[in-house]
């Protein structure tokens, strides 16, 4: 993208907004010298007559009509100069819709701070296993996260499932809190240039072989050279991964893009570029915790109906 700016478009605006009130206030007075104290227009006749009776008249403007545009133009010049509407003219007021959104959020902010400040004191299991807790992350994942990772939770190609299987990123509290606050960039580099198209079948081989999939045994065991060479230094020389680089374990059932050859061919060749937004731009801390322990609880169930019931016991229900 270019770095040019240029004010003119800035100047084009306010000139079209300010000439076309000018051009208005032109054509009423143009119409009638209505500030003047004359006695009143006589109507003349065209001459344009249809069925013989209907004759077109030129009737003068009314005095009211003129008058009320004329108001109208004024405000809209006042307006021009309180709001802003002249290009970069930010107006007297220095008024924003920006800055009416963020007010009325900080007021809803402020009118549901209560609804959560109860779970403050708690830990994320415990908040997973409150039941209220739970209604409130549920209906934070439908509005923010189900759009991508479905409204079951369960992904579809090229986003994740949250319910079943491993994370690359990990599936503690503190690296889903992570990733919702700051999100996550996936990339896996190409390797067109460095791998031919046969080894990257061989490798792709191997890997299948990794995960227990119906694989060639002589391709994956020319493949298995090609993945040390180039792929254990991310994803290990078990093909277990590496949270810390995101680098995905190989040796589950777990597939973002797929499993099969063509996919896993694709990949090695052309490379991935995965990327998650950041939300925590938009969520509060409070409702980024709740989220949390939503997604948390999704595969910690067991774990999370101890802590319900241990719980429960110590209030003495």
């Amino acid at each position: 993208m270019s770095d040019f700016s240029s004010d003119f478009w800035t100047y084009w605006i306010a000139g079209i907004a300010l000439v076309g009130i000018v051009w208005c206030i032109w054509l009423l007075n143009s119409q009638k010298k209505y500030l003047q104290n004359s006695k009143e227009e006589e109507v003349t006749d065209t001459g344009h007559v249809w069925d013989g009776d209907l004759r077109e008249l030129n009737n003068p403007i009314p005095r009211w009509w003129i008058v009320m545009y004329l108001v109208f133009c004024v405000f809209g010049l006042g307006y021009l100069v309180l709001f802003p509407g002249l290009g970069g003219y930010p107006g007297l007021l220095n008024y924003t819709t920006a800055q009416e959104v963020e007010r009325a959020q900080e007021k809803h902010i402020a009118s549901v701070r209560p609804l959560y400040a109860k779970f403050d004191d708690m830990s994320i299991p415990q908040i997973a296993a409150n039941a209220e807790a739970h209604q409130i992350g549920q209906r934070l994942f439908l509005n923010n996260c189900a759009q991508c990772h479905g409204s079951d939770a369960k992904g579809s190609p090229s986003f994740p499932n949250l319910v079943q299987g491993d994370s690359q990123w990990g599936r503690t509290p503190e690296a889903i809190e992570h990733t919702i606050v700051y999100g996550r960039h996936g990339v896996m580099p190409a390797f067109a240039g460095v791998i031919e198209p046969s080894e990257a079948v061989d490798a792709a081989q191997y890997v299948r072989s990794l995960s227990g999939l119906a694989h060639n045994q002589l391709g994956a065991i020319k493949g298995q050279r090609v993945y040390m060479a180039q792929c254990a230094a991310c994803h290990g020389a078990d093909g277990k991964g590496n949270k810390m680089l995101g680098a995905p374990n190989l040796t589950d059932s777990v597939w973002l893009y797929s499993s099969s050859e063509n996919r896993i061919v694709e990949a090695i060749l052309k490379g991935r570029n995965n990327q998650m937004p950041a939300q925590g731009g938009h969520l509060t801390p409070e409702q980024v915790r709740m989220l949390t322990a939503w997604v948390w609880g999704l595969q910690n169930k067991t774990e999370r109906e101890q802590v319900a019931t241990n719980e429960s016991g110590a209030s003495g229900k």
